[in-house]
């Protein structure tokens, strides 16, 4: 099969064998998406090598769960031992021997074909186009933020970033009603959040450098106000820029994975008291929910479409400044 893969660099190879695992389903893809963290990794982070790609739509044509074969999936990407406490408990999100498509030692999504437990695998609704389908992990990531930190009407939220991510979260965050304030460096971006249905959101410029920094461009207003901030540009600068923002006794949810390192201050964390919360993957269900009734628009979020056997440029694009969402299709 054709396959975008990394091992030490990008390349297509086109007769990689299907990843068929004892026990596993296997799904033939239709869409995946590129995310910051498939740039990441290119870069070193997570020391993965091999076939790339983590969200996507599916099509199961093999499976010992019978029933599964010719449903459209999604799927979570964690994969665990199913043996351990946690596993047991019902979240292989965070086992330790886990495997995480596309991420760590286990095959991803830019590929024909990829290989997850029926388990993983989550039909979605008939209303739910492919090109919509591939961001409901991206979207089930955001909306973890609102089972990690207490989020309603009466919150001042701040989202630093402006890219793929921050997009979603802002999307998934404005559904409580809060005052939310998003916070990036491209114009174009920050006029895309403005437009998000239904919601009362602003937006205002900041400098995110990729080098760890202080928040001496803060201005006077936004210091120290918000009671929840996410950090989801990417940047290392960013972290310092949340607990610049973040109130006494607030919380920072952190989103961002890069390979750069990232310092901060702490003194300013111990005496404020401040929360910091990692957020990863999310539940798929309240993201299907939301993009099948209409509640959220993600097609303005993608940039552009590419075939498989396009994985090179794709993911120049991806990198390239002012992308969002870039698309890799087999041409199903």
């Amino acid at each position: 099969m054709i396959a975008l893969r990394f091992d030490g660099s990008l390349k297509i190879e086109r007769d990689t064998p299907a990843p068929r695992r004892e026990g596993e389903a296997l799904v033939q893809v239709i869409s995946a998406g590129i995310c910051n963290t498939d740039l990441e990794i290119v870069k070193g982070y997570s020391g993965f090598h091999g076939t790339l790609g983590h969200e996507f739509v599916g099509r199961v044509v093999e499976s010992q769960e019978t029933s599964l074969i010719g449903e459209r999936v999604v799927g979570e990407i964690n994969v665990g031992c199913n043996e351990c406490a946690l596993c047991l408990s019902g979240d292989q999100r965070h086992c330790p021997s886990r495997s995480v498509l596309g991420i760590k030692g286990r095959d991803g999504a830019f590929a024909e074909y990829l290989s997850l437990p029926a388990r993983n695998l989550i039909r979605i609704p008939d209303t739910v186009s492919n090109r919509t389908a591939v961001f409901i992990e991206p979207l089930a990531a955001a909306c973890q933020i609102l089972d990690q930190a207490r989020i309603d009407r009466e919150s001042k939220v701040a989202v630093l970033g402006d890219g793929k991510l921050s997009q979603m979260i802002a999307r998934a965050l404005a559904q409580t009603g809060c005052d939310l304030t998003v916070f990036g460096k491209h114009d174009e971006k920050l006029d895309l959040v403005l437009k998000t249905r239904g919601a009362n959101i602003k937006a205002e410029k900041i400098p995110l450098s990729n080098t760890s920094g202080g928040n001496d461009d803060l201005a006077p207003s936004v210091k120290g106000r918000f009671d929840v901030v996410v950090e989801a540009s990417g940047s290392p600068s960013g972290l310092s820029l949340a607990s610049g923002l973040v109130r006494p006794s607030g919380t920072i949810v952190l989103k961002s994975t890069h390979h750069n390192p990232t310092s901060l201050d702490m003194s300013r964390i111990v005496v404020n008291e401040v929360t910091i919360v990692g957020s990863r993957c999310g539940r798929f269900q309240p993201a299907i929910d939301l993009l099948a009734s209409g509640a959220i628009d993600i097609e303005p979020l993608i940039t552009a479409t590419f075939t498989l056997e396009e994985g090179l440029p794709a993911m120049k694009t991806a990198a390239a400044p002012g992308t969002l969402k870039v698309l890799l299709d087999t041409n199903l």
